[in-house]
Parts: C-alpha cells; structure tokens; sequence
C-alpha cells in the first residue's frame, strides 16, 4: 500500500513539475512572475516607510513570507480545475486514494512558494536596510519552507470544498489568502484583533513560521523560533488531515451519489 502511494504520489509530481513548465518559461517566471511578486513585497516596504522606520522591517519581512501564500494558494485553483477538466471521475473510480493524487498534483507552487519567498527576503532586505544577521538568517531558509508546506495543507483543504464548488474555486482560495494575510501577523500583529481571532491565528498556517522568521531577522535567540516552526509543524499536519478528510467526503459522497460528472 505504502509503495503504491509512493508510486501515485511520484507520478502526480511529474505532472505538476510539467505544469509549471507549460505555464512558465524561465524567462516569464523571473521577468514576470518573481518581479511581480519583488514589486508587492516592495510596495509594502514603502508603505512602511511612510509610516514609520519601525514599520519598514515589520512589513517587509511579513509580505516577504507571505510571498509564499501568494503561490502556494493557487493549489486551490488547480486542485478545482481538474473537475473542469474531466479527470475526476477516472480518479475517484482508480483504485488508488484520491487525495494522494491531490497531494502531488499542486506541487509547482510549494516549489515555487519557497524559492520566490526566499529571494524576497533575502533580496529586498538589504534594499531597504533591514539587516539580516549572518548567519542566523539562513536559518530562515528552512522556517519559510515549514511555512509555505503548512500553507499547501490548508490550500488543499480548501481546495477539497472547491471540488464541490467548482465556479467559486478562485474565490475561496482569494478569501483563503486574504483569510492568513489579515489574520496571521502577516500587516499587523495578532494582538490587534480581538481574543476569538487571536485564538483562530493559532490555528492558521503561517502565524507560527513567520514568528519564527521575524525573531531570527532580528537577532533573537533560535531556541525560540526553532520551537514555533515546530509548532507550525504541527499545524501542518492538523490541515493535512483537514484535507484528507475533505477529499474522502467529496470521493465517497460522490461514489454514493453519483453525481461527479465528465462536465465537471
């Protein structure tokens, strides 16, 4: 069982890593792509500036992770087109589990979550004068991944619901990303809401790992951050399992139904 997975998980990542080269040449990811995304994270950096210098490195550090969110959230969309596309009725009939496919089919945009949040940090930071202590900073490097691999879990998860709404699939991702941008420290800290969404951060990719993200960039002890990336750790897995739940209702209730259909 466990090889097959592995054999069914391998093949859905070969056919997102050739999605992402159908969508992007490296010319168009660099040039249009990562600019696109340099040019957000710099927009807020600015906005900071105005504000005040203090507020410089809060938001460039926290648009710089949320980078990831930005692309690992069009999972979402992905996962939902496949209905458009005619192939979840062969997936739900094949032998195999329905949500390892899911798992590999969006992987494009956790790679690509990864590298293009790493850069923003680490290349805009010294634009704007936020120092990045070496070499504590690289530790960063692993945190952002932890992060952008929770954020994926949840993408997932909602992706799951957007089977059932195929039209909304771009809205509930959007409202997904806007969901971790207000709620997660991303523009404001967590404490600015009141006590019921403080509790809802907890719970949300990305609070974690980019607490973990900001006590490294400044200067603070590992011990702390390596602990809160653990914890993202574990919200990751809490979403994992969100998703493998959503996937086996919408797999089951449609075996029962009948009502996943070629038209999607």
């Amino acid at each position: 069982m466990i090889r097959n997975n592995l054999r069914i998980l391998r093949y859905a990542v070969l056919v997102a890593l050739a999605d992402l080269r159908a969508v992007h040449t490296w010319r168009t990811w660099a040039f249009a792509w990562l600019l696109r995304l340099l040019c957000q994270v710099s927009m807020f950096a600015l906005i900071g500036r105005v504000v005040g210098a203090d507020r410089t490195a809060y938001l460039l550090v926290g648009n710089s992770v949320f980078v990831a969110v930005t692309s690992v959230m069009l999972a979402c969309a992905t996962t939902a087109s496949e209905r458009m596309a005619g192939t979840v009725p062969l997936l739900v009939a094949a032998p195999g589990r329905l949500f390892t496919v899911f798992l590999g089919r969006s992987v494009q945009w956790l790679l690509d979550g990864m590298v293009c949040s790493t850069i923003s940090l680490f290349a805009l930071a010294p634009a704007f004068g936020v120092r990045l202590p070496m070499p504590a900073a690289l530790l960063a490097v692993p945190a952002i991944a932890v992060t952008a691999v929770a954020v994926y879990c949840f993408a997932l998860a909602l992706g799951g619901l957007a089977l059932r709404i195929v039209h909304l699939r771009s809205l509930v991702g959007n409202l997904g990303a806007l969901g971790l941008m207000v709620l997660t420290g991303a523009q404001v800290p967590v404490g600015f809401w009141p006590a019921p969404l403080r509790e809802l951060a907890q719970v949300l990719p990305l609070t974690h790992g980019l607490r973990a993200v900001r006590g490294l960039v400044a200067g603070g002890a590992v011990a702390p951050a390596v602990g809160q990336v653990l914890v993202e750790a574990v919200v990751a897995c809490l979403w994992l399992a969100v998703g493998a739940g959503v996937f086996h209702w919408f797999g089951e209730g449609g075996r029962r139904s009948g009502s996943i259909g070629f038209e999607g």
